[in-house]
């Protein structure tokens, strides 16, 4: 059962299903009232939650309490949990939280799911460099406010509003003829703040934060590296070892021959002497 589980094509049966079951469910945002619509798509939806559960306990089955060492195996228990709770009533929400099935193609292909995995080793570096961004949004915040304020107030009346038009400045779009230059109509020098801030944010911080990503993918290209040579040399010291011990029992097996034969040997000279 485990060769089963763990087999190629079993993998991909299941994320087969992952993505037909992704497609099933955008189908059932249209507005379609077909019989196949609103009768065969529930019931594959229903046939494919079913196999899941399947596959979740063959896997209960094969591994018993190692499943739970897993994150990955409690992601999928998580997804399949949560597909099987009724959707009616008070839990009619978790009706929109079907889709995040899709996400166990992370759990399934290999490479995404290296890649979330170096996401999540860099959550300590990003959590440095969000809170340098976060800083320097709460000073910038607060001085176009008293700035700007009074100019435009719909754009930095208040502190988060002053926030949410600097975040539109971060992203650079329509930073200028939408927050800039209605400032700068009664400040004509507050070109030099905005450009000063998107120097600081959109061009230095924001390409520290993808810098980090960058690290933690190739640390993990690394790592698996590093893993898959200590394995082939692992393997290669069993097979060194197993030829040592190949060589000894040759050895000693030639070491009998010689003794049978020479007592074999021994034997047919003494009935030789007795005959003559």
């Amino acid at each position: 059962m485990k060769s089963f589980v763990e087999s190629a094509p079993f993998r991909n049966f299941i994320m087969t299903l992952i993505v037909i079951n992704a497609i099933t469910l955008g189908l059932e945002t249209y507005p379609y009232e077909g019989e196949w619509f609103t009768t065969w798509l529930p019931m594959l939806d229903t046939v494919i939650v079913g196999i899941f559960v399947v596959e979740i306990l063959l896997k209960l089955v094969v591994y018993r309490h190692r499943f739970f060492l897993s994150g990955w195996n409690w992601f999928d228990l998580g997804v399949i949990v949560i597909s099987i709770l009724p959707t009616a009533g008070g839990f009619s929400v978790l009706r929109a939280l079907r889709i995040v099935r899709a996400f166990r193609l992370f759990s399934v292909m290999p490479d995404l799911r290296k890649v979330v995995e170096a996401l999540l080793r860099a959550i300590p570096g990003r959590g440095a460099v969000i809170a340098v961004l976060g800083l320097m949004f709460y000073v910038s915040a607060v001085m176009a406010t008293k700035l700007y304020g009074d100019a435009v107030p719909e754009r930095f009346g208040t502190l988060a509003d002053s926030a949410f038009s600097l975040f539109q400045v971060m992203t650079l779009e329509g930073w200028a003829s939408d927050v800039a230059i209605p400032v700068m109509e009664t400040h004509p020098w507050a070109w030099i703040f905005f450009v000063v801030f998107i120097v600081l944010t959109s061009f230095a911080v924001l390409n520290l934060f993808i810098a980090i990503i960058v690290d933690s993918l190739q640390a993990k290209h690394f790592d698996d590296e590093e893993a898959r040579d200590a394995e082939a040399d692992a393997d290669r010291d069993r097979l060194h070892h197993e030829v040592a011990e190949l060589k000894s029992e040759i050895v000693e097996l030639k070491v009998l021959l010689q003794r049978s034969l020479g007592v074999s040997s021994s034997s047919s000279e003494n009935a030789a002497d007795k005959s003559e």
